[in-house]
């Protein structure tokens, strides 16, 4: 009986001691091995080149072309109208930061850089409302690093070994360009008005059976930036887009 009640009592003194073991352990290797670990919010770990956290806005540099909003996945960006000094009502980028996963595609795609991928990271809010950044709020320095840029290339070029184009400031012959079908085109020249980088000029081409002006689209394609609001707005569906 004495070794029955003996066995009992040692069983609960190992069960104590062995966590006191294992703590003790950790204690000896972090004070010799200092833990990975900071004090935040007092201190805060260097952000590494490149990075990615909320996206962030140049205003001047800005045409509203809309390539964004199209481009994200989580269809977070909005073109909403905004008042600016000397250029009018005028549309540009508000994100929901609710929704953005901050892949930086909208940076990434942006022809202008006027979309960049800021270091910005803390940004928990007390409601919803407060997660949608406008344009205004979005707005961040221009500063080199903040600009993503997006390097194509063809396949043809892939099997010879090239580098690849940037999309950014591509000439004609590095990027999709809009052309119009003749025979569906109207001339109401809406294209003209709607393309955010004046790349769309009406020119005359002839004259009808009244003696009126026949006018067809001519695309610059240094100043196209391929947004396709012509495609999106032409009221005929007269023009496509031309693939390189």
């Amino acid at each position: 009986m004495s070794d029955k009640k003996d066995g009992k009592e040692k069983r609960p003194r190992a069960i104590m001691l062995r966590p006191m073991v294992v703590t003790m352990k950790e204690t000896i290797r972090t004070t010799v091995n200092t833990p990975n670990t900071v004090r935040y919010p007092w201190e805060r770990l260097i952000i590494a080149d490149g990075y990615r956290g909320r996206p962030g806005l140049v205003m001047d540099k800005c045409i509203g072309c809309g390539i964004c909003e199209k481009i994200c996945p989580t269809t977070c960006i909005e073109l909403v109208e905004v008042e600016l000094e000397g250029k009018g009502k005028v549309k540009r980028p508000q994100v929901n930061l609710g929704r953005c996963m901050m892949c930086g595609y909208c940076a990434e795609y942006c022809p202008k850089n006027a979309m960049l991928v800021t270091p910005e990271y803390e940004l928990a809010t007390y409601s919803r409302q407060d997660l949608i950044y406008d344009p205004f709020r979005l707005q961040y320095e221009d500063r080199p690093g903040c600009e993503v840029d997006l390097i194509e290339i063809k396949p043809s070029e892939l099997r010879t070994g090239a580098k690849g184009h940037s999309i950014k400031g591509a000439t004609a012959g590095l990027r999709d360009l809009p052309q119009v079908e003749d025979k569906k085109c109207i001339s109401c020249s809406k294209c003209e008005k709607v393309c955010p980088a004046d790349a769309v000029t009406m020119i005359e081409v002839g004259k009808n059976e009244k003696g009126r002006p026949i006018k067809r689209p001519k695309f610059d394609g240094e100043k196209c930036v391929a947004c396709e609001q012509c495609l999106d707005n032409c009221p005929k569906h007269a023009i496509t887009m031309k693939e390189v």
